[in-house]
């Protein structure tokens, strides 16, 4: 028994060397994760998250094949069935020209989801462009651009769009669904740029003082190469943390434009057409606004649910 003992603690030991050795070598063989692979493990835990994208899914889904959830042609009108209430024939009843809800809001997804996607696509690359150059370049590039930023950031939102639109289609009575789509797009993008300018420009003012930064610069890089491929990389987390809750607050920016008269109006349906449409039922017939307005809800609180989740898990100070 007392021989066995010494015998049976070597061998122990020797087991727990071996695996606390394997453990150490799996340790060094484990690649190290890197900031995106970080975040997206851990946004994979957070409940926020899982709900705000499976809610973007399906509305992505909506937006992109109207034709799955409604075969009923938004545009039909039967004033005998003007503002009727829900039914079994008409989920969501019908407008002040008999023209089925339900097939509006379907197919009105498209529209509000369009001018969001491509107003915060705008916005970040022209505000990205200027910013990096901004902070990049420094000095007296930095400071015309940052003035010449403080311009549009002093002017009021609806004002200036407002302006801009009424301007544009100063001489058109009737513009086409196309025209009058790329028209708010393009005017959300130029007066909303400087808060994404001023995003990049401060996140490229922190990266491009890095020891990686300063020894490409001593090898030789071009300013190019450095942008492109040191800082560039290092600054797109805060911009996409931005862009993710500017998606939300675009398209009800769609819906404000739309409801004072100067946004998308028809042909084009949109969640905001459909609300300025029931301005004059509201009391009358409350079911005109309120399932395009619930759409909306869900569609803006969606995308701020999801840029808040990005945002914490890009946030080094919440590891």
């Amino acid at each position: 028994m007392t021989d066995r003992t010494p015998t049976t603690l070597a061998a122990a030991e020797a087991a727990a060397a071996h695996t606390e050795a394997g453990a150490s070598e799996e340790a060094k063989n484990e690649k190290p994760r890197g900031l995106w692979s970080d975040a997206w493990r851990d946004l994979r835990r957070r409940p926020l998250f899982l709900i705000a994208s499976a809610m973007i899914v399906v509305l992505l889904i909506i937006a992109a094949f109207p034709q799955l959830f409604t075969s009923v042609d938004p545009n039909f009108q039967d004033l005998t069935k003007a503002r009727d209430t829900p039914s079994a024939d008409a989920w969501f009843g019908y407008d002040n020209l008999g023209r089925d809800l339900y097939a509006r809001a379907i197919v009105g997804a498209r529209a509000s989801i369009l001018v969001g996607l491509a107003a915060t696509l705008l916005t970040v690359l022209l505000g990205g462009v200027i910013g990096i150059i901004s902070g990049y370049f420094g000095g007296i590039v930095d400071t015309l651009i940052s003035r010449f930023s403080e311009i549009f950031m002093g002017l009021p939102f609806v004002l200036g769009a407002i302006v801009i639109l009424t301007t544009m289609n100063a001489e058109v009575k009737v513009p086409s669904g196309t025209r009058i789509v790329t028209q708010v797009v393009l005017t959300i993008g130029v007066l909303s740029w400087p808060v994404s300018m001023r995003i990049m420009r401060s996140a490229t003012i922190a990266a491009k003082q890095q020891d990686y930064v300063k020894a490409a610069r001593a090898l030789g890089a071009s300013s190019g190469r450095i942008i492109f491929r040191h800082v560039l990389p290092n600054t797109l987390a805060p911009v996409m943390v931005y862009a993710t809750i500017a998606l939300g607050g675009f398209i009800g920016a769609e819906a404000t434009l739309s409801f004072l008269g100067i946004g998308l109006r028809e042909p084009v349906v949109s969640w905001g057409v459909m609300i300025a449409d029931s301005r004059n039922y509201i009391q009358s017939a409350p079911h005109l606004l309120f399932f395009p307005a619930g759409f909306l809800v869900l569609t803006v609180l969606a995308f701020v649910m999801l840029g808040d989740a990005v945002r914490d898990a890009l946030d080094p100070k919440q590891k």
